[in-house]
């Protein structure tokens, strides 16, 4: 995976690094401390499986970080990470885009499953027993019949090698991925498509008439 992770609290930021990168040692973690810094980097290089922003660092101004960076790089994916996971942020930061909303609460093994979910596609937001009547709708995609729509644009090239029976390193070396990576966006194809493996995936996709580039 290829990670920026843009957060002004020193700590928190090089142990969330450094425990990602013992837990996946084939991830690439790039710094930042505040939004121009991580609008640098990406300046720098877009080719991001993630991007995890912290709600309160210098120059976000609440959601409107969120938003610029979503405009200036609407294809990679965007999370958010807080002290505090407030109800109607959770619900404005997917509104604008974003895939996930980390409280910093988590624990390590919590956070790295939940970047895990994201980058395969998936979203995250917290929620406990009490919250799933609240904001069901977040949690409903895995019941929608619009497969198509529901397949992130880079899961969608994922499918397309698949159905040409492309392994998971020719699909990395194709799209520039790390394996790990595909491994990933692999795995949450089939969750989507309810698929037990990869073949079954590509002729689910066929069946379903979803959108497979030859």
């Amino acid at each position: 995976m290829k990670l920026l992770l843009a957060d002004d609290h020193t700590l928190f930021r090089d142990a969330l690094m450094l425990y990602i990168e013992r837990a996946e040692p084939q991830s690439t973690v790039t710094l930042a401390e505040d939004l121009h810094q991580a609008l640098k980097r990406l300046a720098e290089d877009s080719r991001q499986d993630l991007v995890l922003l912290d709600l309160r660092m210098p120059g976000m101004k609440g959601m409107d970080g969120l938003r610029q960076v979503k405009e200036k790089y609407p294809h990679i994916p965007i999370a958010l990470m807080s002290g505090v996971a407030e109800k109607r942020d959770v619900e404005e930061a997917l509104e604008i885009g974003a895939v996930g909303y980390f409280p910093k609460t988590l624990s390590g093994k919590a956070l790295l499953q939940a970047i895990q979910k994201v980058v395969a596609g998936e979203k995250f937001v917290p929620m406990d027993e009490a919250e799933k009547t609240v904001m069901p709708s977040y949690y409903a995609d895995k019941n929608t019949t619009n497969l198509d729509a529901q397949l992130t644009p880079r899961e969608a090239e994922v499918l397309s090698f698949l159905a040409r029976g492309a392994s998971n390193k020719e699909i990395a070396t194709e799209l520039d991925l790390q394996v790990v990576t595909v491994k990933l966006h692999v795995r949450g194809i089939c969750k989507k498509l309810d698929a037990k493996n990869r073949t079954q995936a590509a002729l689910k996709a066929r069946e379903l008439g979803l959108a497979v580039a030859q």
